[in-house]
Order: C-alpha cells, then sequence, then structure tokens
C-alpha cells in the first residue's frame, strides 16, 4: 500500500506518518508539501493508491489543490485530512471529488478506520455531517435516471456489477483492470449517485432496469 500525504507543515506530516505506521507497518509512505510537488509525485509513482490532503495549504486557494489533484489524476482518491470542521466545507470538498474528510483533531482509530474505508471503496463522511443534513440533502438529490446518466460507460459496468453482489476483484478480473482502477471507479460511482455505501447502490438502483439502460443509444 503506498500513501501519500501533501500538507505544508513538515510537523503534521510527521505526526500523521507516525500515526498510519502504527496500523499500517508495511506501507509505503511519501510525502509532499504543496500541490505543485504532489502532483511531481503522482506522475512518478504510478502505484500511489490514496492521497491524504490538507485543504489549507500557502499558495492554495479555497479548493483549487483538491479540483487540480483529482483532474490530473482521476483515479486516485484524495481523503481530506483537514483543521476545518464546518459542515459548508466538508460538504462542498465531497461535491468537488474528494473520497472523504477527516478532521485533523480526530483519533487514530477514526482515522485509519477512513483510510481502510476509502481503500476499500467507500465514500467517508464524519458522523455530524451525516447525520445533521440528512433530510435536506435528501430532498436536494436528483432524480435517480438524471444521477445514473452522469456516470461513464465504464462506470455503468461496474455498477452492474455491484448490482450483482461481485467483489471489487472480481469486477477487476472481469474488465481486466486493475483493482485501484476498481476502486476509483466504484468512488465516482458513489459521488456521482450521491450516495455513502455498497448498500445503498444496491437499494437506490434496485428498479432500473440496467440492460435497457445499457444498450440505449447515446443522446
Amino acid at each position: 500500500m503506498q500513501l501519500l500525504i501533501v500538507d505544508d507543515h513538515p510537523l503534521f506530516r510527521d505526526a500523521l506518518a507516525g500515526a498510519i505506521r502504527l496500523a499500517y507497518s508495511d506501507a509505503v509512505l511519501h510525502e509532499a508539501d504543496g500541490i505543485a510537488a504532489a502532483a511531481a509525485r503522482l506522475a512518478e509513482e504510478r502505484g500511489i493508491d490514496l492521497v491524504l490532503l490538507d485543504l489549507s495549504m500557502q499558495g492554495v486557494s479555497g479548493f483549487d489543490g483538491l479540483v487540480t489533484l483529482r483532474t490530473r489524476f482521476p483515479r486516485v482518491p484524495i481523503l481530506i485530512v483537514s483543521g476545518h470542521e464546518d459542515p459548508r466545507i466538508m460538504r462542498e470538498a465531497l461535491q468537488h471529488g474528494a473520497a472523504g474528510f477527516v478532521p485533523k483533531a480526530v483519533d487514530k482509530a477514526t482515522l485509519t478506520r477512513a483510510i481502510s474505508d476509502v481503500l476499500s471503496g467507500a465514500l467517508v463522511i464524519p458522523p455530524g455531517l451525516a447525520e445533521a443534513p440528512a433530510t435536506a440533502a435528501k430532498s436536494r438529490k436528483a432524480p435517480l435516471p438524471e444521477r445514473i446518466a452522469r456516470l461513464t460507460p465504464q462506470q455503468l459496468r461496474v455498477l452492474m456489477m455491484i448490482r450483482q453482489g461481485k467483489l471489487n476483484k472480481q469486477i477487476a478480473h472481469e474488465l481486466q483492470v486493475g483493482d485501484s482502477t476498481v476502486k476509483a471507479h466504484v468512488s465516482e460511482i458513489l459521488r456521482k449517485l450521491e450516495v455513502i455505501s455498497r448498500t445503498q447502490i444496491v437499494i437506490d438502483t434496485a428498479a432500473l432496469d440496467f440492460e435497457q439502460i445499457h444498450n440505449a443509444p447515446v443522446g
């Protein structure tokens, strides 16, 4: 497992690396002190499985760093580890493509669990954020056909296999791609369908005729 820690504070990078090594002793950790350095490392090390990114860094405005990395390296999931705890910032980060959000104040167990969840393809949402806006978020969710239309053809194939109960390794074998590619697809499917788990994917899409959608001509 290879992780990239992106933060402009050396002491925090060291602390985060130490916490990760306690749980994942065999992990290979890379570090970058900014977005340019992170992009260079991701271009050089194609085996990086996850980026842990701080939003507030010198020379970075708002979500520009997150958007830059998501655009250039869409297959690598990004877990935000930030001092921001404003629910509005957390939601916006997820809307901009983050695979999860963890406040810097969380304990080591919560951090390592978040890393594990993101690596398995889940979307990590702070408990308070998941509970508080549940009703409002549900009312704002787009109709399912509209959300399905956001998926690429490959993501739709992955979605069909998830509904069949197949695991990431089985999906990777059938599509002849790597596990990391499948995980990236699952993260994007969760984000585009506006759900937070594979179970919700199955429940939300149970009423659709996927063969019809899959074979429909693109307008």
